[in-house]
């Protein structure tokens, strides 16, 4: 019955558990270990309390080796072990309780609370984010009326609602379920209804819980899915101009975010997700491509090794050309500009792999002709050509002062071969000797893809 929630415990806790203890519930522990957690979701926030995993007093006093920190032992009092044990005990106190309420089917104002309670000490348990649903669902939130626009989902369909294996195993199908109609809706002097009311300030309430949480847990999954679901809830059961309120009012709050965090790719994944709603015909929305352009543009001032604002940038710029009705020389001028912008960026950080990402972006955009989201596509093979060849020429010139670099190298190789495949000739002699010393630099420079170098040798012929 309760084998679809995981038990999990919560963050900031060294773990001291004897077997007997960890054999509890070993029905529902087992079958909840067979549920694949995702290792990405694992390792956007703490591994030690994400999905069913249980650290060991041993793996709570060594861990440490992430992001280059070497791993140390920390020593630990008895008192400190019997102050975790009591935690972990309070924990699943608590824990047991939401259980019991989940499986007697009980999403009432305690079950809410208890949820409250739980996502505190963990956000990462994303069983509790369900059932915290389930209740809102349940009898918080009004039922959607008869007409609501078939583009809003239902709760049970909605795109950032999809029931895992472990949460669809504990909550009852939404098939078996009457909805109850609804009762006539009476309009105030503001033309908004009771229930819309209603709605907008636990939708308030909901986004206001989840703001310290995020602030404390930046990289937990979850609670960004979880905000997503509750604005979606705003669209669907909202007047527009309020839904679009609260969406704006997200843009701020991502904004934000990627001021305290600037290259938090959660962050960056879901402020393209709130502009795409911003944007949609649902919430009246218009083209926010220049702002948000504008946006990338400041972001890369801030820090020229945010490869998210590279990255996002790359996918805004077909659809501003497009917008702007961009002609070939705009385009050209365009380009120009950002193979400037990108090349000054790399004339200071040549290590920087972000830099390298945006440039190689714009070069192979040069080299395939037939691409859908071409820069300038009507530049002429020998107009290309030239680009490449300045850029190449460009690349050579770092290697004066940074001959250790290997990304200097793997651009280089990169870029004389789409050069060889947009004219369709071999590389002459002079090339293909750049290009064996190229290779076998690179072979020194990083010998743990000795293998990949060595097969593009041969496939080069130059082995």
């Amino acid at each position: 019955m309760l084998g679809g929630i995981e038990r999990v415990l919560p963050r900031g806790v060294n773990f001291d558990i004897s077997k007997q203890h960890l054999a509890r519930d070993q029905h529902s522990e087992a079958h909840a270990l067979t549920v694949d957690r995702s290792s990405a979701h694992r390792r956007a926030g703490n591994p030690a309390s994400s999905g069913t995993h249980r650290m060991s007093s041993t793996d709570a006093d060594t861990q440490g080796s992430q992001h280059g920190v070497a791993r140390t032992a920390r020593s630990r009092t008895e008192e400190q072990r019997q102050q975790d044990r009591e935690k972990i005990q309070k924990y699943r106190a608590l824990e047991d309780q939401v259980r019991k309420q989940i499986a007697d089917n009980n999403y009432g104002p305690d079950t809410f609370q208890l949820t409250s309670k739980l996502l505190r000490l963990n956000p990462e348990y994303y069983t509790i984010w369900n059932a915290r649903r389930r209740c809102l669902i349940s009898g918080s939130l009004s039922r959607p009326s008869a007409g609501s626009s078939p583009s809003k989902e239902s709760p049970s369909t909605s795109a950032t609602d999809t029931p895992t294996a472990s949460s669809a195993a504990s909550l009852p199908s939404s098939s078996t379920e009457t909805p109850q109609p609804p009762s006539p809706r009476t309009v105030g002097k503001s033309g908004t209804t009771p229930d819309q009311a209603k709605d907008a300030d636990l939708i308030r309430a909901e986004l206001s819980f989840t703001v310290p949480l995020l602030m404390e847990f930046p990289k937990c999954y979850w609670i960004w899915n979880y905000r997503l679901w509750i604005l979606d809830r705003a669209t669907e059961r909202l007047d527009m101009s309020k839904a679009r309120r609260i969406w704006e009012e997200e843009l701020g709050l991502v904004s934000k975010m990627l001021t305290k965090d600037r290259r938090n790719f959660h962050a960056w994944g879901y402020r393209r997700h709130v502009v795409a709603q911003l944007e949609s015909p649902v919430l009246n929305g218009q083209s926010l491509v220049e702002p948000e352009f504008e946006y990338t543009t400041r972001k890369i001032h801030d820090d020229l090794s945010n490869f998210s604002a590279w990255h996002n940038r790359s996918q805004l710029i077909a659809r501003l050309l497009d917008e702007r009705k961009a002609d070939d020389d705009t385009r050209k001028a365009f380009l120009d500009k950002e193979l400037d912008l990108v090349r000054d960026a790399l004339n200071v950080g040549p290590e920087d792999q972000s830099l390298w990402y945006y440039h190689q972006f714009l070069v192979l955009n040069l080299a395939d002709r037939a691409g859908s989201r071409q820069v300038a596509p009507n530049l002429t093979v020998d107009q290309r050509k030239s680009y490449i060849d300045r850029e190449i020429a460009d690349i050579k010139d770092l290697l004066e002062d940074y001959d250790d670099i290997k990304w200097i190298y793997e651009a280089l190789i990169e870029y004389a071969v789409a050069l060889n495949h947009l004219t369709g000739q071999a590389a002459d002699s002079e090339y293909q000797t750049d290009l064996a010393t190229w290779l076998t630099k690179l072979q020194e420079l990083d010998p743990k893809r000795n293998g990949r170098w060595s097969d593009l040798q041969k496939e080069l012929g130059l082995s």
